[in-house]
């Protein structure tokens, strides 16, 4: 694992999206942005294109996705449920006929805190998104990240990473305890950032580097949904009228701020040579203090960039879906 501490960014918490790019060229480059038609994602898409990037946006939901993406008619639209296994495969196949090479994945799309829902194996829903839907694409998209020679995977994550990783190494998907939205929530982000740790382990001498990120809080999104407002407030995140709160130094961000450290992560020359660390606030977090788990910290437990821990989920994920790296 490289360092986990702050370095010399030039970029804050303010910081956004279209800031960070600036001066990069991204001409000859091919993205993949899951969730690229809503919220963070659709920033994500929007400056990347705008820097020169080829984007490709995997949609669950095809009529939303081209009526949201209906200004960038370039950005190329393919159907993905990540709770499918085969709407993966496909999806990967697809790609990979067009684009023997892929720079830059950003793993975006999620789900938070709903109601106990199960994919088609019986796997609890968060887990099966924001998890094993991921694992499984980029292990399909794997030929192609390596090929690229120097791609980059960015993997979101969140300041609500707090979670039992013992309970998440032995029952991922709540087969043997009581489900929790909000616990099973943490867990999957927990597990998001152990998969980014573990696939720079794996990738960097293939030229595949890997960043989990915390975007930071964002209300004015559709994860949000699940979200009782009166949680929200008590947050700061929403005020009495249930307007979003942007106060980029507490945490709650806009969605162009909110973007602006996927793409510090994907694109910054600063990370050439690092990888595997967890990113805030356009830099490398530095460690939480113990017994600080308050959600608006940009600092990172230490149990999820666990090299140990890291790989026993790689495992995991392995076993549970069924597909491995090449």
């Amino acid at each position: 694992m490289s360092a986990q501490a702050p370095i010399a960014s030039p970029f804050t918490a303010s910081s956004t999206a279209q800031e960070v790019i600036a001066g990069i060229d991204l001409s000859g480059k091919c993205a993949v942005v899951t969730g690229g038609y809503a919220g963070l994602g659709l920033e994500t898409v929007r400056v990347l294109r705008l820097a020169g990037a080829q984007v490709i946006v995997p949609a669950r939901d095809l009529e939303k996705a081209r009526r949201n993406l209906a200004d960038m008619p370039d950005v190329r639209i393919e159907p993905l449920d990540l709770m499918d296994p085969t709407s993966i495969d496909d999806f990967a196949g697809r790609v990979l006929a067009d684009h023997p090479t892929l720079d830059l994945l950003i793993n975006n799309a999620g789900t938070m805190a709903g109601p106990l829902l199960r994919d088609g194996r019986g796997y609890e829903s968060q887990f099966s998104t924001n998890v094993l839907g991921h694992f499984h694409l980029t292990c399909r998209l794997w030929p192609a990240l390596t090929a690229a020679q120097g791609a980059r995977v960015v993997a979101l994550s969140s300041a609500n990473h707090h979670a039992d990783i013992a309970a998440l190494l032995h029952d991922p998907n709540f087969a043997r305890r009581p489900y929790d939205p909000w616990q099973a929530y943490a867990q999957s982000k927990a597990a998001t950032a152990l998969f980014a740790v573990a696939l720079d382990a794996l990738g960097r001498s293939k030229g595949v580097r890997a960043y989990p990120v915390h975007p930071g809080g964002i209300f004015e999104t559709d994860l949000a949904r699940h979200m009782d407002p009166a949680i929200a407030e008590a947050y700061g995140m929403i005020d009495k009228e249930g307007r979003p709160i942007i106060a980029p130094e507490k945490g709650w961000k806009n969605s162009q701020q909110g973007a602006a450290t996927t793409i510090w992560a994907a694109t910054s020359p600063m990370l050439a040579a690092i990888g595997g660390v967890y990113c805030a606030d356009c830099n490398i977090s530095a460690l939480v203090e113990p017994g600080n788990q308050a959600l608006t910290t940009n600092a990172v437990s230490p149990s999820v960039i666990d090299q140990v821990s890291a790989g026993r989920l790689w495992q995991i994920c392995e076993q549970l879906s069924g597909v491995a790296l090449d």
